[in-house]
């Protein structure tokens, strides 16, 4: 059971960033079911892609990078992604138009495979994600994780979240509260730390109506270093 009410939890974070109008202007909106189905799958290729790069590095550098990444690889087109021989892939991670680092680069095609897959089964990988569940959304987390290449861990996650798709994210500040209260008392990955956490977020959504990212929002911007 959850072992502090979520109003709680909204008035401290409230209080820590100057009231309630502050806060709220603050939260993300996810995008709708339709909404994602929207996107096209090169699109979520490309934030993958981006948010690997990011991993580790700055992500400001990177995003000032990214035209360049987009005219390099054909704007992640999945099928052209698909068709690159290895000796290609290898060439374009020496281009210094883009961060050179063929580990990363080769996550590239992996993840178009992955996207390539999932739309043979789903129309789209958007509608595969649209679809999926806010109950069982740590299981679209394990799917990228299984399926995707270097996708664990806040990467999988954090891209969801950039595209639209309401996730909440164990940041520190996030995964710090959890374990005050007793939800995660082992490793944060394990799939018993997710499920908890898992239950933990429905009920909270169950009790305040929120989409799960700004329920995410609110337990960070509750604790943590961030007040006004």
């Amino acid at each position: 059971m959850v072992r502090e009410k979520f109003t709680h939890i909204y008035a401290r974070a409230a209080d820590r960033k100057g009231g309630e109008a502050e806060l709220e202007s603050l939260l993300a909106t996810p995008l709708s079911a339709q909404e994602l189905k929207g996107i096209s799958d090169d699109r979520w290729l490309s934030a993958f892609t981006q948010k690997v790069f990011q991993s580790g590095m700055s992500w400001k550098v990177v995003r000032n990078k990214w035209p360049n990444f987009e005219e390099v690889f054909f704007g992640f087109d999945i099928e052209k992604m698909l068709l690159m021989p290895t000796e290609m892939w290898e060439r374009k991670a020496t281009d210094p138009a883009i961060i050179r680092h063929l580990g990363k680069v080769m996550t590239i095609p992996e993840n178009a495979r992955m996207i390539h897959d999932a739309a043979l089964d789903h129309c789209s990988f958007s509608a595969m994600v649209a679809d999926w569940p806010a109950e069982d959304i740590t299981g679209l987390w394990r799917y990228l994780k299984a399926h995707g290449k270097r996708l664990g861990g806040n990467t999988g996650p954090y891209t969801l979240r950039i595209m639209g798709k309401d996730t909440f994210i164990l940041s520190h500040d996030v995964e710090a509260y959890l374990r005050n209260i007793g939800v995660i008392d082992g490793g944060r990955d394990t799939r018993k730390s997710l499920q908890a956490t898992q239950q933990a977020f429905s009920e909270w959504q169950q009790e305040s109506g929120r989409p799960l990212c700004q329920i995410s929002q609110i337990i960070a911007f509750s604790q943590g270093d961030n007040r006004l």
